[in-house]
C-alpha cells in the first residue's frame, strides 16, 4: 500500500508539472496538422477575386512541400460563399463547428465579413488578415479576435479627396460607390475631408452588387456637371465604369479604389486605353511595372507562380496580393514557436514589427500592437499610363484630417 508520504509526494509532483494543453484547447491543431479556414467568392458578382483563394491553395501546397510549419502540414479548407453574406455565415459555421479549424484566414469581402465577425468573436476564433480594407476591422477594443491587413478604405478615400482638392479646387465632384460597408467607407472618407462643403460639392450615386450595370449612375453623375469622379467599386463594376465613362466622352479626373486596379481583371477587360490618367493608390508592387523587373521579392513571387500556378495570369494583381498576405501569415505562424492555441495566435498577430512582405512596395512594413489592428498604413499614389500603373510622390501614411 502507498504510504501517506508517497501520496503527498505524488501530489506535489502533480502540482509542479506544467499543464499540458488538452485537445479541446487546440481546435484545428494536431501533432501533424494545422487546419486553416477560408471563404472566397469563387462564383458570383465578385468572382474576379477567386484567384486569391486559388493562390492560397497552391501557396500552402508549397509550404507543405517545404516541410510545413513547426513540423505540421497546413490543411487549408476554403469554401465558395458567392459573395453572399448568408452563404458566408453558413460556410463559416461549417468551418468552425464541423471542420474545427484553428482560425480563419483572409476571408474576403466587407459585407460578407460583416456578417460573421460578431459570431467569430463570440466563439473566440481568430479572424485574421481579412481581404477587405474596411476601417472597422481595426477595433481591438470591441472585436479583439478580428484584424484586417490592407490599408483602410476610409484613409484611402481621404487621400484621394485631399489630392483632388489640390488638383481641382472648387470642382464639382462625383462619387460612385457600392451600397454596403465597403462603399460607405469611401463616402465617409470623402466627408472627412470635405466637411460641411460635402453636400454642395459632391454628387453621389450608389449601386447594388446585384445590379446588372452601373450605366445609368454614370450618365446621371456626368449630367450633374462633375469634373472629378471617384469610383469605389469591385472589379466587375470598376471595369464597367471605365468603359461607360469613355463611351459617353466624359473626361473627369478619375480616382479608382485600389482593390480594383488589377491590370488583368480590370484595366485590360475595360480597354487599357480607356483608363489612361486614372489615379489610384498602391501598397503592392505592380507586376506590369518595369521597375520591378529584377526585384528580389517579385522574382520570388514569379518563381512560385512558375512552379505552382503556371497557367496563372501574371498581370492579375490579385495573385501578388495573395502571395504577400500569405507570406505575412507564415511570418506570424513562425513567431508562434509551435504554440498554435487561439490565444497565442492573436498575441502574435498583435505583435508584428517591421515585416516587409515580398510583394509590398519598399518602405511599407507591417506593424501591429495590442492597440493597433491596422497592419499596413502607408500607400503611394499611382497613375494608369495605358500599360502600367506609374507611381508618383512619396509614401503617404494618412490624410491628417
Amino acid at each position: 500500500m502507498p504510504t501517506r508520504r508517497h501520496i503527498l509526494a505524488a501530489g506535489i509532483a502533480g502540482l509542479a508539472a506544467p499543464r499540458l494543453a488538452r485537445a479541446e484547447d487546440l481546435p484545428g491543431v494536431t501533432a501533424t496538422e494545422l487546419r486553416i479556414g477560408n471563404t472566397m467568392p469563387y462564383s458570383g458578382p465578385a468572382s474576379a477575386y477567386g484567384v486569391i483563394g486559388r493562390s492560397h491553395q497552391h501557396f500552402f501546397r508549397m509550404v507543405n512541400d517545404q516541410g510545413g510549419i513547426a513540423g505540421r502540414k497546413i490543411n487549408f479548407i476554403t469554401y465558395d460563399d458567392n459573395y453572399s453574406p448568408p452563404k458566408t455565415v453558413e460556410q463559416v459555421r461549417r468551418l468552425v463547428e464541423q471542420d474545427k479549424v484553428a482560425f480563419l484566414f483572409n476571408t474576403l469581402g466587407t459585407p460578407t465579413n460583416s456578417a460573421i465577425h460578431r459570431y467569430v468573436n463570440q466563439r473566440k476564433v481568430p479572424h485574421i488578415f481579412l481581404s477587405t480594407g474596411a476601417d472597422k476591422w481595426g477595433n481591438p477594443q470591441e472585436y479583439p479576435w478580428t484584424i484586417g491587413w490592407q490599408p483602410s478604405y476610409r484613409t484611402e478615400a481621404q487621400i484621394y479627396a485631399k489630392h483632388m482638392l489640390e488638383q481641382k479646387p472648387g470642382a464639382k465632384v462625383a462619387l460612385l460607390y457600392q451600397n454596403d460597408d465597403f462603399g460607405k467607407d469611401y463616402l465617409n472618407g470623402m466627408k472627412d475631408v470635405f466637411g460641411a462643403k460635402f453636400d454642395s460639392a459632391v454628387r453621389t450615386a450608389s449601386y447594388e452588387v446585384t445590379d446588372p450595370t452601373i450605366d445609368s449612375q454614370i450618365v446621371s453623375l456626368q449630367s450633374a456637371g462633375a469634373e472629378v469622379l471617384m469610383t469605389a467599386a469591385t472589379p466587375k463594376f470598376a471595369a464597367q465604369t471605365i468603359k461607360k465613362v469613355s463611351d459617353i466622352g466624359w473626361k473627369p479626373l478619375h480616382y479608382l479604389t485600389n482593390v480594383s486596379i488589377s491590370v488583368g481583371s480590370v484595366m485590360e477587360p475595360a480597354g487599357p486605353e480607356r483608363g489612361i490618367g486614372i489615379i489610384t493608390s498602391s501598397y503592392l508592387k505592380d507586376q506590369t511595372d518595369p521597375a520591378w523587373a529584377n526585384d528580389a521579392g517579385m522574382n520570388e513571387w514569379r518563381g512560385f507562380m512558375a512552379k505552382y500556378i503556371p497557367d496563372g495570369d501574371l498581370k492579375d494583381g490579385n495573385y501578388t496580393f495573395a502571395y504577400g498576405i500569405a507570406r505575412n501569415l507564415v511570418f506570424m505562424l513562425e513567431q508562434c514557436k509551435g504554440d498554435f492555441s487561439r490565444a497565442n495566435i492573436m498575441q502574435q498577430v498583435a505583435n508584428m514589427h517591421g515585416f516587409q512582405p515580398p510583394t509590398v512596395i519598399p518602405g511599407i512594413t507591417v506593424n501591429t500592437s495590442p492597440t493597433n489592428f491596422h497592419p499596413i498604413r502607408q500607400m503611394q499614389l499611382a497613375r494608369w499610363t495605358g500599360s502600367t500603373w506609374e507611381r508618383f510622390g512619396g509614401l503617404i501614411e494618412g490624410a491628417n484630417v
